[in-house]
């Protein structure tokens, strides 16, 4: 059968060859094209099998497979099961995805919590550790000095030389020597037994600290490949909308010219498209005049400190203040709060700005984005690589503010994302982390080192 006959448009069976270009262009996105959201269901004798993996290609009708079966009811009737079925394929597959997704966003949530949970217990065990062997020294000098005068008075001067080459840098061989000499041992035991309790004290402390340390290594790494399986999972999503997107049109145009209201449907379809467009222009000039704004605004108002103001404003180290607004929660343990969104944690591991709904938020450094999508109890999450193992992140961000894609490159002060409230958040703000070696620190000091208030 010709593609395309006089008759066809009189009847309004089909689309002319200017409604098909303009309705289905030849050309297939690169991203579409790869999307996994193409699923193939098989119609056989009238029944439809189970969904078709993507990657063994889902089969779509053309249009003169659709016009060859109007010809037969038994055809058309298969045809239209096959279409219906290939849409509700499409809309499962965004489904199944978006689902898969979230699984893979709240994993990497819990994580990165435990890496950083792990990463601070250790930190806090060395601290411990190194103050205990400090004390242990301090001990161990007391007890030598306490020692030295015994053995003064005594009139033993041999054993004198033993405690005035100086303090001890390790309490060990001090501790060793001192337990030999009875005159000690007999009238300054608690000394002594305080420099031993602390030498046990700070060795116990380290090996726990070690210990730890190997944890956090291995959370380290947990959580890197659930933030890597997270992003792709929310890719995958992506794709299948992208391919939902670019497929549905044409199959519901198709099924309409089977059920014989083609002209009608193809009318429509044009005015919905052009509607679409219009309305995606509209939204993206108000994206751009409210970017511009917010920059003007920002301009005026200069230099920023704690109390907020100077976001995306790039100052000599090369660093930037990622939001305008003011700091409404520090670094550290904190009481947690509780709401409809859940609880907070014990230990904020960033800082928390407060610049209002929809609020710019900038890039404190360039780097290369890891990671933009949802991040459980983070909500909407951009993490920058700045190199060096540096890095930041931005928690919170409003349900399509995300500005940026997951390997882009973005410069110090770029507008990346927009304030809001998702995930475990009790109010719209941006919750800004800094990261070295992959764990927290406190943003505060470290911006404050790059000439920055937060």
């Amino acid at each position: 059968m010709a593609l395309y006959d006089a008759s066809d448009a009189d009847c309004g069976c089909a689309p002319t060859p200017r409604e098909k270009r303009l309705l289905w262009p030849a050309a297939v996105s690169r991203r579409g094209a790869l999307g996994l959201g193409a699923i193939g269901l098989a119609v056989i004798g009238g029944v439809v099998s189970p969904l078709i993996s993507p990657a063994f290609g889902a089969q779509y009708p053309s249009w003169p497979e659709v016009e060859a079966a109007k010809a037969n009811e038994a055809a058309k009737a298969a045809e239209v099961a096959k279409i219906q079925a290939l849409i509700a394929g499409l809309a499962q597959e965004v489904a199944d995805k978006r689902a898969l997704a979230q699984v893979a966003a709240d994993e990497f949530y819990v994580a990165q919590q435990e890496f950083f949970d792990a990463a601070y217990r250790a930190e806090q065990l060395q601290l411990q550790a190194d103050a205990q062997a400090q004390l242990a020294v301090d001990s161990a000098n007391k007890a030598g000095r306490a020692a030295a005068q015994l053995y003064r008075n005594g009139g033993d001067d041999t054993s004198l030389e033993l405690f005035f080459s100086g303090s001890a840098a390790s309490a060990d061989d001090l501790l060793a020597r001192l337990g030999t000499m009875d005159k000690l041992i007999e009238r300054n035991q608690a000394v002594y037994a305080d420099a031993v309790t602390a030498r046990d004290s700070a060795q116990s402390l380290s090996n726990q600290a070690e210990e730890q340390r190997v944890e956090r290594d291995r959370l380290q790494k947990v959580a890197e490949e659930k933030m890597i399986a997270s992003q792709a999972a929310a890719d995958a999503a992506q794709a299948a909308l992208d391919e939902q997107t670019l497929r549905e049109g044409q199959l519901q145009a198709q099924l309409a010219a089977l059920q014989d209201t083609t002209a009608r449907t193809v009318a429509a379809y044009q005015e919905g498209e052009r509607i679409r467009k219009e309305q995606e222009a509209a939204a993206k000039a108000a994206a751009a005049a409210a970017a511009k704004a917010e920059a003007d605004r920002l301009a005026q108002q200069g230099g920023g400190g704690g109390g907020g103001g100077g976001g995306g404003a790039v100052v000599g180290s090369g660093w930037a203040r990622p939001s305008s607004g003011r700091r409404t929660s520090g670094y550290g343990p904190r009481v947690p709060q509780c709401g409809s969104n859940g609880c907070s944690s014990s230990y904020h591991h960033g800082v928390d700005l407060a610049a209002g709904c929809s609020s710019g938020i900038y890039a404190a450094s360039g780097g290369r984005v890891v990671y933009s999508g949802y991040n459980g109890g983070y909500g909407n999450y951009i993490k920058i690589d700045h190199g060096g193992g540096v890095g930041t992140g931005y928690a919170h961000i409003r349900p399509g503010g995300l500005f940026v894609s997951h390997g882009q490159w973005v410069n110090a002060g770029q507008l990346i994302a927009s304030e809001g409230n998702t995930g475990g958040s009790f109010g719209c703000h941006l919750h800004f982390e800094v990261y070295i070696n992959g764990g927290t620190v406190n943003p505060i000091n470290f911006m404050s080192a790059r000439g920055i208030s937060v």
